[in-house]
């Protein structure tokens, strides 16, 4: 009874292990600096394997448990003593596949995706990442901590998922790959006034700048032809958007303090989204006679 369970295990781990190298399944070991960062990530404090966890996986796999001490701290002796006896860092990645198994993240899939985060940036380092499965693949390397923030940042991803609009992303890309999100929505938030500014050849600012650019009585654009009044309500809608944009995003974030402001990545989406809006209906507009 117990063989035939262990079998499906067996065989999705050695799949999932497989996809690190078709030719071999000796990985090199890896240096100390990596295995602490790999440790740290793994063993974080709010969101790592619980003591428990790592107790459970490193007795599966019969790797060296030196007891309950910090958990980082104890998957580094684990990880180093695997990889001196072992010679190659298999014992490693098999833990790491273990920790990922999707079976363990069906009712909190967010911490799967929380915990990729926090490995995958110093995996990616060695041409390696988990990816959607769990599974340990190969991927393009990175050199630089830059390269690195641009090979895992998932933010980037679902924004890019999302259809954000290039005008935005080109405002706030470094922000968000440092996950800087307060910073990234005003950046983002400053693009909209900047593209009416080129669009209309005016220097001013602010709701000054959205009546002129939008007002329906004498604005210089037109997102329609202003012939009904459904129309004109539309642009009157377009242009009161704009100003509140400049109320809600752009001076509360300015002059509020980071350290008291903390914008989620919902609010970044959520944010992002509306400025694109805006930027989608301006790829339309006219100069009006």
């Amino acid at each position: 009874m117990q063989q035939g369970l262990c079998r499906p295990p067996v065989r999705c781990l050695a799949n999932a292990i497989k996809e690190i190298d078709s030719k071999s399944m000796s990985t090199p070991s890896f240096p100390s600096a990596t295995l602490t960062s790999l440790a740290k990530a793994i063993g974080d404090t709010e969101n790592g394997l619980t003591g428990g966890e790592i107790e459970q996986l490193l007795h599966q796999l019969n790797m060296y448990d030196p007891g309950e001490i910090t958990k980082w701290r104890r998957l580094v002796a684990a990880f180093d003593h695997s990889q001196r006896t072992r010679g190659n860092a298999d014992r490693v990645i098999t833990f790491l596949v273990r920790a990922f198994a999707p079976a363990r993240y069906v009712h909190n899939p967010e911490l799967f995706d929380i915990r990729r985060r926090l490995i995958n940036p110093v995996l990616v380092l060695h041409g390696l990442k988990v990816n959607d499965e769990g599974g340990i693949a190969r991927t393009k390397g990175a050199s630089t901590l830059m390269e690195v923030q641009r090979l895992t940042n998932t933010v980037r991803e679902e924004l890019n998922r999302r259809g954000t609009h290039k005008e935005v992303l080109a405002y706030c890309e470094e922000e968000i790959l440092r996950h800087g999100y307060l910073h990234a929505v005003l950046e983002a938030s400053k693009s909209v006034f900047q593209r009416l500014r080129d669009m209309t050849g005016l220097g001013i600012d602010g709701s000054a700048l959205a009546d002129a650019a939008l007002s329906t009585k004498s604005g210089i654009l037109a997102i329609n032809s202003l012939n009904t009044e459904t129309e004109q309500n539309e642009q009157n809608g377009l242009c009161n958007l704009v100003k509140s944009i400049g109320g809600l995003y752009r001076n509360p974030t300015a002059h509020d303090p980071r350290l008291n402001r903390i914008v989620t990545e919902t609010e970044l989406y959520e944010a992002l989204s509306l400025l694109s809006y805006v930027h989608r209906r301006l790829d339309d507009a006219t100069l009006r006679a």
